[in-house]
Protein backbone atom coordinates (compact mmCIF):
# COMPACT_ATOMS: atom_id res chain seq x y z
CA UNK A 1 0.00 0.00 0.00
CA UNK A 2 1.43 3.45 -0.43
CA UNK A 3 0.80 4.20 3.32
CA UNK A 4 3.20 1.31 3.89
CA UNK A 5 0.49 -0.95 5.38
CA UNK A 6 -0.07 -4.49 4.63
CA UNK A 7 -2.86 -5.24 2.92
CA UNK A 8 -2.89 -9.03 2.63
CA UNK A 9 -0.63 -11.88 2.13
CA UNK A 10 -0.45 -15.43 1.52
CA UNK A 11 2.54 -18.47 2.10
CA UNK A 12 3.51 -21.30 -0.08
CA UNK A 13 5.00 -24.04 1.18
CA UNK A 14 5.94 -27.47 -0.33
CA UNK A 15 3.14 -30.76 0.29
CA UNK A 16 2.10 -33.85 -0.50
CA UNK A 17 -1.43 -35.37 -1.29
CA UNK A 18 -2.40 -38.90 -0.03
CA UNK A 19 -3.40 -40.44 -3.73
CA UNK A 20 -6.25 -42.40 -1.59
CA UNK A 21 -7.88 -38.39 -0.43
CA UNK A 22 -8.49 -37.84 -3.85
CA UNK A 23 -11.56 -38.10 -5.71
CA UNK A 24 -12.02 -41.34 -8.07
CA UNK A 25 -12.52 -39.19 -11.37
CA UNK A 26 -8.97 -37.41 -10.77
CA UNK A 27 -6.91 -40.44 -9.52
CA UNK A 28 -8.20 -42.65 -12.41
CA UNK A 29 -5.57 -40.11 -14.32
CA UNK A 30 -2.84 -40.21 -12.31
CA UNK A 31 0.83 -42.52 -11.41
CA UNK A 32 0.02 -44.80 -8.71
CA UNK A 33 2.21 -43.07 -5.59
CA UNK A 34 0.57 -43.11 -3.04
CA UNK A 35 1.65 -39.31 -2.08
CA UNK A 36 1.86 -36.63 -5.00
CA UNK A 37 3.61 -33.18 -4.05
CA UNK A 38 1.79 -30.19 -3.86
CA UNK A 39 1.78 -26.90 -2.91
CA UNK A 40 0.32 -25.97 0.20
CA UNK A 41 -1.06 -22.33 -0.21
CA UNK A 42 -1.76 -20.89 3.65
CA UNK A 43 -2.49 -17.90 5.48
CA UNK A 44 -4.10 -15.88 2.36
CA UNK A 45 -5.51 -12.71 3.74
CA UNK A 46 -6.57 -9.35 3.15
CA UNK A 47 -7.00 -6.78 5.63
CA UNK A 48 -10.40 -5.92 6.31
CA UNK A 49 -10.29 -2.52 5.45
CA UNK A 50 -9.57 -3.93 1.49
CA UNK A 51 -11.76 -6.67 1.95
CA UNK A 52 -14.42 -6.56 -0.78
CA UNK A 53 -12.25 -5.01 -3.15
CA UNK A 54 -11.04 -8.08 -5.36
CA UNK A 55 -7.47 -7.94 -3.08
CA UNK A 56 -8.13 -11.93 -2.36
CA UNK A 57 -8.18 -13.09 -6.17
CA UNK A 58 -5.50 -10.83 -7.07
CA UNK A 59 -3.40 -12.76 -4.27
CA UNK A 60 -4.77 -15.62 -5.53
CA UNK A 61 -4.25 -15.22 -8.88
CA UNK A 62 -0.22 -14.59 -7.92
CA UNK A 63 -0.22 -17.19 -5.71
CA UNK A 64 -1.28 -20.13 -8.50
CA UNK A 65 1.25 -18.22 -11.19
CA UNK A 66 4.04 -19.03 -8.88
CA UNK A 67 2.97 -22.41 -8.23
CA UNK A 68 2.80 -22.63 -11.84
CA UNK A 69 6.12 -21.06 -13.21
CA UNK A 70 8.28 -23.21 -10.11
CA UNK A 71 10.77 -25.68 -10.94
CA UNK A 72 9.47 -28.09 -8.26
CA UNK A 73 6.74 -29.97 -9.39
CA UNK A 74 3.46 -30.16 -8.21
CA UNK A 75 0.03 -32.28 -8.98
CA UNK A 76 -1.30 -29.17 -7.45
CA UNK A 77 -2.34 -26.26 -5.15
CA UNK A 78 -4.02 -26.97 -1.41
CA UNK A 79 -5.81 -24.99 0.74
CA UNK A 80 -7.24 -25.23 3.69
CA UNK A 81 -10.41 -23.30 3.93
CA UNK A 82 -10.51 -22.03 7.68
CA UNK A 83 -14.42 -20.96 7.31
CA UNK A 84 -17.82 -21.49 4.83
CA UNK A 85 -17.15 -18.17 3.40
CA UNK A 86 -13.56 -19.29 2.14
CA UNK A 87 -14.26 -22.14 0.91
CA UNK A 88 -16.79 -20.47 -1.29
CA UNK A 89 -14.05 -18.05 -2.22
CA UNK A 90 -11.83 -21.44 -3.09
CA UNK A 91 -15.05 -23.22 -4.94
CA UNK A 92 -15.47 -19.63 -6.92
CA UNK A 93 -11.95 -20.18 -8.39
CA UNK A 94 -12.38 -23.70 -9.37
CA UNK A 95 -10.90 -25.40 -6.51
CA UNK A 96 -12.46 -29.06 -5.56
CA UNK A 97 -13.07 -30.52 -2.49
CA UNK A 98 -11.23 -33.14 -0.74
CA UNK A 99 -14.52 -35.89 -0.68
CA UNK A 100 -13.58 -36.55 3.41
CA UNK A 101 -12.10 -33.47 4.01
CA UNK A 102 -14.77 -30.82 2.49
CA UNK A 103 -12.58 -27.97 3.64
CA UNK A 104 -9.47 -29.05 2.04
CA UNK A 105 -9.37 -28.36 -1.52
CA UNK A 106 -7.30 -28.45 -4.35
CA UNK A 107 -7.01 -27.12 -7.82
CA UNK A 108 -4.38 -29.37 -10.31
CA UNK A 109 -1.69 -27.90 -11.64
CA UNK A 110 -2.50 -29.17 -15.43
CA UNK A 111 -5.93 -26.96 -15.06
CA UNK A 112 -3.99 -24.16 -14.37
CA UNK A 113 -1.31 -24.65 -16.94
CA UNK A 114 -4.80 -24.69 -19.58
CA UNK A 115 -5.48 -21.32 -18.15
CA UNK A 116 -2.01 -19.65 -18.04
CA UNK A 117 -2.96 -17.00 -21.53
CA UNK A 118 -6.21 -16.00 -19.14
CA UNK A 119 -3.72 -15.58 -16.50
CA UNK A 120 -1.67 -13.72 -17.83
CA UNK A 121 -4.21 -11.73 -19.77
CA UNK A 122 -5.45 -10.35 -16.04
CA UNK A 123 -2.05 -8.23 -15.63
Amino acid sequence: MPDGRIGGYYTLSAASVQLQDLPADTVRRLPRYPQLPAFLLGRLAVDRRYQGHGWGRFLLVDALRRCLRSEIPGFAVVVDAIDENARRFYRRESFLSLPHTPNRLFRRISDLAALEGEIEGEK
